[in-house]
């Protein structure tokens, strides 16, 4: 239905509605007016009608009476014979005023009820021809199992490969694709298949939906696009029509791409829901399965799929055939991470004193995002100094702000408060210095973070490691202690600012007994069954993976680990006492102190 349309049946409504209210108004009023005959007869005997006005129908001698009272009403009569009630009142005294009969009125008799007759046909006429249009047209009731997915074509995309930096190996995956698409013949003549399927895995940030976007930007074949949430609706049988409607279209276009984004939504592992088999998402799972790889032929269909939760998904949809192929999308390293800083620092301005290679280097876990995310918060700070380009100072402020909060140097802190803090950081920041694997300090403050924080010590990673050492882990657990142990030392006293470093602490001696069979009193066996989903239906409680007596010798080994980095700890920042009253000296003056100053400590 067009807007001149819509526009027509509204004022054809409203006139409608109109005449029913002023019908329904002028009737309601004559109802609450008119009087019986008995109550006519009390006024006229308590005196209180100063007149009478005598409307007769044309159906002689009937009418009606409009009796004016003393006091300004008004009452109306409905009048059986008109020469009775003249004979009446003239008898009480009062000459009533007699009207003519009147005529037949033809617009109200005729026409008027002909008009609201056509109006109303015409009304009903325009719905039913927008019913019609949205059956025939495809309306959002008839469409609820059509496919969401978006089609492009060569050109609608400008991000190809080259625009995807810190992916290199991702990026020679892919692009077998793109030349498997594009000459079909140099894969077949030599007995190659075209892979059905390609699975994008990895934590969040890491470009997975670029890659997708700088396929179709490479591939000059028809691309469809879809959130796996698209396909998911609250009525049973939806999804696995919308599947069916976009594998069809797939097929008219082929060769093409089909892209589901974060396709966990919908492909998780069956029997997972209170609903068993009959699940809506389960159906939608099931009827995906087939078109995938079942009786059909889906020749020149390539799924590409992206998501963080592989571990949920269901087996079926990653064996080959379905997913041939599973590329893992992880963060970059310090060669790819300085890739990405100059892809992103290409539209901003940067001074001379910036050092991409530096920045990559401190930057160790950061993702693409948390990279753009980094550049584009100096590129804030830059633009609050009303600077036109940005600094090395920008970023270090934009480092700290993503890697640690916003500082809140308006927050109002006491002086013992400010001295407790001051210790604290610089117990952590002794061990990070003093420690060979978890080090070199960075920056060291003891101003509020918007993470509710009163200070921190952020390290300066130096190199990207694969795995952790038993050591590391240990000198991790030291670190985490140090705060704690500071306090202890200069106070004779302990605070609740150390909570959260000993839950990390309490966390990784744990893990180091559970997980990585780093204890020699436990031995190397894995209790850990955290990775074990709960689904509800499947699995209401974990059952334990181990015995209660193993239980209390795992937490018995965790309290060992934990007490013997407390006393290594506390022996090294007593060796180092007099740099732990240096540091918070400087603290309390400054309040924040960098690598070069902190070192110097160590020196003088």
């Amino acid at each position: 239905m067009n807007k001149n349309s819509r526009g027509i049946n509204l004022v054809i409504s409203l006139l409608l509605i109109a005449m029913l209210f002023f019908w329904f108004s002028s009737t309601l009023r004559r109802m609450e007016n008119t009087c019986t005959q008995a109550e006519f007869d009390q006024m006229l005997d308590s005196g209180v009608i100063s007149g009478v006005l005598i409307e007769q129908n044309r159906e002689v001698p009937t009418g009606s009476a409009h009796i004016n009272l003393t006091d300004g009403g008004e009452k109306v009569l409905n009048v059986t014979d008109v020469n009775v009630l003249i004979a009446q009142l003239e008898e009480a005294g009062i000459s009533p005023v007699i009207e003519d009969v009147p005529g037949e009125n033809v617009f109200l008799t005729s026409i008027l009820p002909a008009l609201i007759m056509v109006g109303g046909i015409f009304l009903i006429l325009m719905m039913m021809n927008a019913q019609n249009a949205q059956v025939n047209g495809g309306g959002k009731m008839m469409n609820f199992g059509k496919s969401r997915a978006r089609m492009s074509v060569a050109g609608d995309h400008k991000i190809t490969l080259k625009d995807v930096a810190g992916l290199k190996e991702e990026k020679e995956d892919l692009q077998e694709i793109v030349d498997f698409l594009r000459d079909p013949a140099k894969f077949t003549r030599v007995g190659a298949r075209i892979p059905k399927g390609v699975l994008l895995e990895g934590p969040p940030g890491t470009g997975k939906t670029l890659l997708a976007k700088a396929i179709a930007g490479e591939a000059n074949v028809p691309f469809f696009s879809i959130s796996g949430s698209d396909f998911v609706e609250m009525f049973v049988g939806v999804g696995a029509s919308r599947v069916r409607d976009l594998f069809e279209e797939a097929k008219k276009n082929a060769p093409c791409i089909v892209f589901i984004d974060e396709i966990d939504a919908v492909a998780r592992r069956r029997g997972t829901g209170m609903g068993g088999g009959h699940d809506e998402r389960e159906q939608t799972l099931n009827q995906m399965l087939v078109e995938m790889d079942g009786f059909g032929v889906n020749e020149g269909i390539i799924v590409l799929a992206a998501t963080n939760r592989v571990d949920i998904l269901d087996p079926a949809i990653l064996r080959p055939g379905r997913f041939d192929r599973k590329i893992s999308v992880g963060a970059p390293d310090v060669g790819g991470r300085e890739d990405i800083l100059k892809v992103h620092a290409k539209n901003k301005p940067l001074s001379d004193d910036v050092d991409l290679k530096q920045i990559a280097q401190t930057t160790a876990g950061f993702t693409g995002a948390d990279l753009e995310n980094l550049l584009n918060e100096a590129a804030i700070v830059a633009a609050k100094a009303d600077r036109a380009f940005v600094n090395q100072e920008d970023i270090k402020k934009a480092f700290i702000k993503v890697g640690i909060g916003a500082e809140k140097k308006s927050r109002i802190i006491s002086d013992k408060e400010k001295k407790i803090t001051a210790y604290h950081e610089a117990g952590h920041a002794i061990l990070f210095h003093v420690l060979p694997d978890v080090g070199p300090v960075y920056t060291v403050s003891i101003i509020p973070t918007g993470q509710g924080a009163a200070g921190y010590t952020m390290p300066l990673p130096e190199r990207d490691d694969m795995f952790m050492t038993k050591g590391r882990m240990l000198q991790e657990i030291m670190v985490s202690l140090g705060g704690r142990i500071a306090e202890e030392i200069i106070f004779d006293d302990i605070t609740t600012g150390a909570s959260s470093d000993i839950k990390k602490a309490t966390q990784i001696a744990k893990k180091m007994v559970t997980r990585f069979g780093m204890s020699e009193n436990v031995g190397v066996i894995c209790y850990d069954d955290d990775d074990d989903e709960v689904f509800i239906g499947r699995d209401l409680a974990h059952a334990k993976a181990h015995s209660e007596l193993v239980s209390g010798e795992i937490d018995r080994e965790v309290k060992r680990i934990i007490d013997e980095c407390y006393v290594k700890a506390k022996e090294l920042i007593l060796q180092h006492e007099k740099v732990l009253h240096s540091c918070a000296q400087i603290l309390l003056e400054k309040e924040k102190i960098n690598r070069a100053e902190f070192e110097a400590l160590f020196v003088s």
